[in-house]
């Protein structure tokens, strides 16, 4: 391919890059501000009790949004939930066609189902190592291996050179579900030449290698033989590969697997659509497992993140409708702890541990291995790929700091450390940040998208931590008092602090008696008097800064 003068290929990640989670990545090709580009995955991550109320942050895609006649396509990796899970809150802001393989369109067509857009959806479904062009680039995937089926790199071939995106990987020898990773395909690759890498950073901490998912099963086996009573092991529902796991060593002794969540329930059946678990007996509903002796029963449930409202918590807080867990049975946590989570985890596993239920995790057993590649891997991958560039991604600063340290040592010429919101140019020329574009976060509030920056966020999280007061006041044309004004508090007050109420009030009235008579007037300058001085109030009496809004109503003169 000739190389015209004027092109530049780009790499811009607006989610993902500073943070594991939410990963949005654009490529761009073509003259500078006339590119066309390609998004490679569109995922979420989720809120915490710093966020009240809010449950999904997606990235927010300004920049492509404001120019989607210039975006030829979404090509997703695989189908966990932090590479698309934001397709069903964004698409309609970019309405591009989408790419990806049988197991992730199964996934997606579920998700897409509970839109009312799904039929304008346009999806076209890429075989595994299939090659495929989207607008000016030259797409191959190459199979790898992760926690879910079909996790995909993605060879981008430009005039320019080619880019290898990693999507999440790891070098499995024995991955339960679907095949070992093609190290000829990158090998292949390397022989061609690799412009730059984009790659996985999440365990650039962890020496060695992540472990084999085939080495679980005598180990989960063992364990589930010492249990007498009931058994429930939390997991990720999207690893396939660990409910295969499961599911044989319960058969190993003797027990049959009940599920307990809906999303472990879509992933079966979309496994099973796509030639998966074939060989699994079909699993036990919820409202079955009472039929099966405590001794004779495994229970696989969502929940292994401490999330409220899956099915291990409601098992833990009795509130199931089908499912119990009494003194004697066991939980088997097989799932990595992710950060941020380890107080709703630490809540859960204690709830359990007052019923008298043993609980087990990662720590105490050889119970779970994780998708992500260690430093070993890595160093292989570099040694396979053999790119002139790397850009680490999927990771907080920390780790792309960390990576970039390894490629070099991995003799990778350049390592590009870059957040979301950092313009790559990788080539022509020498690889750099050119510069940076607006990028942030989304929160699902209800049924909106509104900014994590936004007022109402900043509102909330303040009245969260400080409470919120409300002052009505009702007030003639010339700022007098026309009936008693009425304090009403949320998170700042007792029941008996009345007197504190009274001084507050008191202060908003002080504070409307100092303004001139002109400024009584002023509905702007009134309201924001009183609010000052209620907020003063508890301010000097509690040492507390509530959220203070000011309702002004006035009566005109006759």
């Amino acid at each position: 391919m000739t190389e015209p003068k004027d092109d530049e290929l780009t790499f811009l990640p607006l989610g993902g890059a500073g943070e594991i989670g939410m990963n949005l990545n654009l490529y761009g090709f073509g003259p500078p501000g006339r590119e066309t580009w390609v998004m490679v995955d569109l995922g979420i991550t989720f809120g915490n009790e710093a966020q009240p109320g809010i449950d999904v942050i997606t990235p927010d895609p300004a920049f492509i949004e404001e120019r989607r006649d210039q975006l030829a396509g979404l090509v997703l990796t695989h189908a966990h939930e932090d590479h698309l899970g934001a397709v069903p809150y964004l698409w309609e802001r970019l309405q591009c066609p989408i790419y990806a393989t049988s197991f992730t369109i199964s996934i997606l067509k579920r998700k897409l189902g509970e839109t009312d857009f799904a039929d304008r959806v346009h999806i076209i479904e890429v075989p595994l190592s299939g090659r495929f062009t989207v607008g000016p680039f030259d797409m191959e995937l190459i199979t790898l291996t992760h926690s879910i089926p079909e996790p995909n790199a993605i060879a981008i071939r430009t005039p320019v050179g080619t880019v290898l995106h990693t999507g999440d990987w790891k070098f499995d020898p024995g991955p339960v579900i679907g095949e070992t990773s093609d190290k000829e395909a990158l090998s292949r690759l390397g022989d061609e030449g690799v412009l730059a890498i984009v790659c996985d950073s999440t365990n650039v901490f962890t020496p060695g290698e992540s472990g084999s998912e085939a080495d679980l099963l005598e180990n989960l086996s063992d364990l589930i033989g010492e249990c007498q009573g009931r058994v429930a092991v939390a997991c990720f529902a999207t690893n396939v590969a660990r409910l295969d796991t499961i599911a044989r060593a319960a058969a190993a002794q003797g027990r049959d697997v009940a599920l307990a969540g809906r999303s472990l329930w879509r992933i079966n059946d979309a496994a099973r659509e796509n030639g998966y678990l074939t060989d699994i007996a079909a699993f036990l509903a919820e409202e079955d497992a009472g039929h099966i002796p405590d001794d004779k029963l495994l229970i696989i449930c969502t929940g292994s993140q401490g999330e409220p409202r899956a099915a291990l918590s409601r098992i833990a807080a009795d509130d199931h409708p089908h499912i119990t867990l009494r003194s004697g049975d066991t939980v088997i946590f097989s799932a990595r702890s992710i950060p941020g989570n380890e107080a709703n985890i630490g809540t859960l596993q204690n709830r359990l541990a007052r019923k008298g239920v043993r609980v087990v995790t990662p720590r105490d057993r050889f119970i779970h291995v994780s998708g992500h590649p260690a430093r070993d891997e890595l160093a292989e991958m570099y040694r396979l790929s053999r790119p002139r560039v790397a850009v680490p991604v999927h990771g907080e600063r920390r780790h792309l700091e960390e990576h970039a340290n390894l490629a070099l040592e991995c003799q990778v010429p350049n390592a590009i450390v870059a957040e979301n919101g950092s313009m790559v140019r990788l080539g022509p020329g020498e690889a750099k940040v050119t510069g940076d574009v607006p990028s942030g976060r989304l929160a699902l509030d209800g049924n909106r998208l509104v900014p994590m920056n936004g007022a109402l966020i900043k509102g909330r999280i303040r009245a969260l931590y400080n409470g919120s007061a409300v002052l009505s006041a009702v007030l003639d044309g010339d700022g007098n008092w026309v009936a008693e004004p009425e304090l009403s508090t949320i998170g700042v007050l007792e029941d008996n602090e009345n007197a504190i109420a009274e001084d507050a009030i008191t202060a908003a009235r002080n504070a409307l008696k100092d303004l001139s008579a002109s400024k009584r007037r002023d509905d702007d300058v009134a309201r924001e008097a009183m609010r000052i001085a209620v907020r003063r109030c508890f301010r000097k009496t509690l040492d507390k800064k509530p959220q203070t809004t000011v309702h002004l109503i006035r009566i005109q003169n006759p």
